[in-house]
């Protein structure tokens, strides 16, 4: 009997025409963040010329995957559905609220929430909303 693979869950991340600009930023804020693949669309491909068909890159161990969409969508990202980032230390957190909340929105600002003695919630500058916590 064969055994099957087991299921790999990534996140999908939809952009429109702002995907490796997002990329970039985000394997900047991560020791261990780096862009894995790119295909990019070509000439008479639905996409603009050399913008992201597909991606994967890499922050803190796990793997993401985004496009830049050839459509365009009434919708966008919603804090709904966030990332979550246990930071290792205060200076972590702090550094990056203030990166991610650059140009973006707090949602709730750096502080004691009763669950956590420090949390920050942040929609970024792309519209993705990040949770981050010092546990």
């Amino acid at each position: 009997m064969a055994v099957a693979p087991p299921q790999k869950i990534t996140t999908f991340l939809m952009f429109e025409g702002r995907a490796e600009e997002a990329m970039g930023f985000y394997t900047s804020l991560f020791d261990d963040g780096r862009i894995i693949d790119i295909t990019r669309y070509g000439a008479g491909e639905p996409g603009p010329e050399g913008t992201v068909q597909v991606a994967v890159f890499q922050l803190a161990g796990q793997r993401f995957m985004c496009i830049d969409s050839p459509a365009k969508h009434q919708f966008g990202f919603t804090p709904a559905v966030s990332l979550y980032v246990d930071c290792a230390d205060g200076a972590e957190l702090e550094r990056l609220y203030a990166a991610l909340s650059e140009g973006g929105a707090a949602l709730m600002p750096l502080g004691d929430y009763g669950f956590s003695t420090r949390f920050g919630w942040v929609n970024d500058r792309f519209g993705v909303s990040w949770q981050l916590n010092l546990p």
